[in-house]
């Protein structure tokens, strides 16, 4: 989105927003280089490990696999008008860019406030269960008793100075990482379908009277925070090679091969336990006695496929906070060149040609976030990754919505750039019926995501509507005139 005017009021506006000369991010990132990032921070092995068997176990049993797929078709219809608009628009601000040329600058900066709300949360919450699971790992080797804030912090440190650093270094390191984890899944995959299981290569997960029970709800609601992070295709513009060709495909082909994988792994899952006994064996894995993904890697591909399956979910952990980082320090850093953030946080770093201080700052951010959460005292896998998961959900849902709906409106506004209805009206307007259930489902089982209290889990709900709100409230210095002048351009 550009910045220029006619007008002397509003070019005196923009240039007391603009940030200095050095403020874009440069790059030659191809399809697959965002793609990887954005699976990557949608941390698959660790949502077959986690997500998987409270989809199981809490939802609708044999049948979750429909429910990762369901969750599938939702983002693949959001996909759809998304990648639509996306020409459309400039400014390398994911869904708060968006949102702001649809539906105005003022729900543009609240959705831009949600974003940094939901993306730090989850951030921080990954950080609990990196801490958490190093600290479990070190325990299992007979190594000694450290707190999970030591492991945390370090963690930290390692992925402030890959985001301090220009994003090919950190997309290389998160490649690696990511065709490590679905290497090592695709192993465990192929050894229970060519060997089977207790009932041999069920289908009945995708039996319509198995998978239509009360529980499929619950199944989508885990499928979908699985997927948080999706969507970042987008803020990755500036250091994109061809913007308007590699976005689009980079999203389609995340959105793809996330719901694949996650619907084939989540079945193997299944068919490894057998249909009549996977919701025990599920519930063994919430309450703490068995792990269901590494007891099903163990049985089927071996012992040594275990034992690096579980070195590997804690990088897959750590791919996804790297990912995280990157995400709200592009995100701080568009918003300071619309002068919406301090102007320092805009700056390009001369030599890593990185957004360097936003990347620090969000580091000094996480690591206040994980000294409040030592002092507190809450558990790092139930309470800080429960906690900050279910905030980042509904924040993700809340932001969906709020961009599938801008896309419908900025097409009915200007229907000479709609070059099929179907992309441009039909699809986003079913997708955002789809986007209104997920929201519904979201917040009527919010307890099951927190695993806190009611009381605990409305205080943490209504943190991104108050995001919202303060973004609306501050807007953009500019008040949105520049966003009426692009779209004059169009």
């Amino acid at each position: 989105m550009t910045h220029e005017s006619t007008s002397p009021r509003t070019a005196a506006a923009a240039t007391e927003a603009a940030p200095p000369r050095r403020s874009r991010l440069t790059g030659n990132l191809g399809t697959g280089s965002i793609a990887f990032m954005v699976i990557a921070a949608a941390a698959p092995l660790t949502v077959i490990g986690g997500n998987a068997p409270l989809a199981i176990g809490q939802g609708n049993g044999a049948g979750a696999p429909v429910g990762f797929l369901l969750a599938s078709l939702v983002l693949l219809l959001f996909a759809v008008g998304f990648v639509a608009m996306t020409p459309f628009v400039k400014e390398a601000g994911a869904f708060f860019s968006y949102v702001t040329i649809g539906l105005g600058s003022r729900l543009g900066m609240g959705t831009a406030y949600v974003a940094l709300v939901a993306y730090t949360a989850i951030q921080a919450g990954i950080y609990g269960y990196m801490g958490w699971a190093i600290m479990d790992l070190v325990r299992t080797l007979g190594g000694p008793e450290i707190h999970w804030s030591v492991f945390a912090i370090l963690t930290l440190v390692v992925v402030g100075l890959l985001g301090y650093r220009h994003i090919e270094l950190s997309s290389k390191v998160l490649g690696v990482a990511l065709v490590l984890e679905l290497l090592v899944m695709m192993i465990v995959n192929v050894a229970v379908i060519v060997n089977g299981g207790p009932e041999g290569r069920s289908l009945a997960s995708f039996d319509p009277q198995v998978f239509l029970t009360p529980g499929l709800g619950v199944a989508v609601l885990f499928a979908l925070t699985g997927f948080i992070g999706f969507e970042s295709t987008a803020i990755y513009r500036d250091e994109a090679r061809e913007p308007s060709r590699t976005i689009p495909r980079a999203t389609y082909l995340a959105v793809g091969i996330i719901g694949v994988f996650y619907t084939i792994s989540v079945w193997v899952l299944v068919v490894a336990a057998g249909p009549a006994s996977v919701v025990e064996v599920a519930q063994q894995t919430l309450f703490g006695s068995k792990n269901m993904l590494l007891d099903t890697a163990g049985d089927f591909a071996g012992g040594l496929t275990r034992s690096v399956m579980q070195i590997l979910l804690i990088t897959s952990l750590f791919a996804c906070v790297l990912s995280f980082h990157n995400i709200v320090a592009r995100y701080q850093f568009a918003l300071a060149r619309i002068g919406s953030m301090p102007a320092a946080l805009g700056r390009v770093h001369d030599r890593h040609q990185s957004p360097a201080a936003s990347s620090l700052v969000q580091s000094v951010t996480a690591l206040v976030i994980i000294g409040i959460f030592v002092v507190i005292g809450l558990d790092p896998l139930v309470q800080v990754f429960g906690f900050m998961a279910g905030v980042a959900t509904i924040g993700m849902v809340m932001m969906m919505l709020l961009t599938t709906l801008a896309v419908v409106v900025f097409f009915l506004r200007n229907p000479r750039l709609r070059k099929n209805p179907w992309t441009g009206t039909v699809i986003p307007v079913v997708a955002v019926l789809a986007l209104a259930v997920s929201a519904w489902l979201v917040l009527s089982n919010f307890t099951m995501i927190t695993s806190g209290s009611v009381a605990v889990s409305i205080g943490l709900a209504l943190i991104p509507p108050a995001a919202l709100v303060a973004g609306a409230i501050v807007n953009r210095k500019d008040g949105g005139r520049t966003v009426d002048i692009q779209l004059e351009k169009l």
